[in-house]
């Protein structure tokens, strides 16, 4: 009997991703089924690093920095082939989960945490620091971090891969991504007047330039001001896990996040896995927390079935309750 694997996102604010793998194996354990080849997955933005971590080995490290409204927190982040290479997720730092529902403040946010953080991997020894970005509070272009790391000498020779879960370029951050952080018609305005100025000063131009907008435009001021490389996360987090050649082993794969919707079809990580899984002939399955996705929508990815789960326990039903329609060859 032939493995399955199991790559699942995290279900956002809920579940990390190698929490949901695990109640997945465990599903089909006690199915029957030989030991799940677990792959939590991740597209750049929250739970890249334990994605990373959980499969790739390495350890976390982490450092006093400043939350999007500048009082000091402390913050993770991951080091991987032996330190050479820092994961920092911006959400560590910046994130929405660091403010209170009530301290939502879009323009006075900042990113300078994020910057710390880099700062502080570069100091560990990495030369190499994936930047995930998702999951921001700020709408500040990057201005933030780009002093932070300024302040502190520069990043010493250190490369910057900026992971991005969106294509957003930098002139639309503001209208897209400012309301969902607080901002209303006229913070939209305003931000988006302070990004065009931010641009136009700095050694190349981020407008109209693909993924720049996310995590607020912070991945347009790295690129830049630094030189910083844009990568789509689902694939660049795929094709790190070995995601394809484990894929292809599989007798079947099952895919999860927290909503299943129309975005789960661009750039998401779950679209990503099941789009593979698809072009190579392997069936794919989902358990999701929700499934708001239309019929057209699940047989563009090809599931052969969706089934809701809120919890690790009914993730973990689920799983099992899907054994009698997974090949074993």
């Amino acid at each position: 009997m032939r493995q399955v694997l199991a790559a699942p996102d995290s279900f956002k604010g809920t579940f990390a991703a190698p929490a949901v793998a695990a109640a997945i194996g465990r599903g089909l354990e006690r199915a029957g089924f030989p030991p799940t080849d677990l792959c939590p997955i991740a597209d750049g933005g929250e739970g890249t690093m334990a994605a990373l971590l959980t499969t790739l080995g390495g350890e976390t490290a982490g450092a006093e920095v400043s939350d999007p409204l500048g009082r000091p927190v402390r913050a993770g982040f991951g080091l991987i082939e032996d330190g050479a290479t820092a994961i920092v997720e911006v959400a560590e730092a910046s994130g929405l989960a660091r403010l209170a529902e009530g301290e939502l403040d879009p323009e006075a946010a900042s990113s300078r945490g994020t910057g710390e953080l880099i700062v502080a991997a570069v100091h560990a020894g990495a030369q190499l620091v994936l930047v995930a970005a998702g999951g921001s509070a700020t709408t500040d272009g990057g201005r933030g971090a780009i002093e932070a790391i300024a302040d502190a000498g520069g990043l010493g020779g250190a490369r910057l891969v900026v992971l991005c879960d969106v294509r957003t370029p930098f002139e639309d951050a503001a209208r897209v991504f400012a309301p969902q952080k607080g901002a209303d018609a006229a913070a939209v305005k305003r931000l988006s007047r302070r990004l065009d100025k931010l641009a136009f000063g700095w050694p190349r131009d981020p407008r109209r330039v693909a993924m720049t907008g996310a995590a607020g435009g912070l991945a347009g001021g790295l690129w830049a001001t630094f030189g910083a490389v844009l990568e789509p996360g689902a694939p660049f987090v795929l094709d790190a896990l070995g995601y394809d050649a484990r894929m292809r082993a599989a007798a079947a794969v099952i895919v999860g996040e927290g909503r299943l919707d129309e975005t789960s079809l661009v750039g998401k990580a779950l679209g990503e896995a099941a789009t593979r899984a698809r072009q190579a002939g392997v069936p794919c399955f989902a358990i999701v927390g929700t499934n708001d996705l239309d019929p057209f929508g699940a047989r563009m990815l090809d599931l052969q079935r969706v089934v809701e789960a809120p919890t690790l326990e009914a993730i973990e039903r689920a799983a099992a309750s899907l054994s009698d329609l997974l090949p074993t060859r």
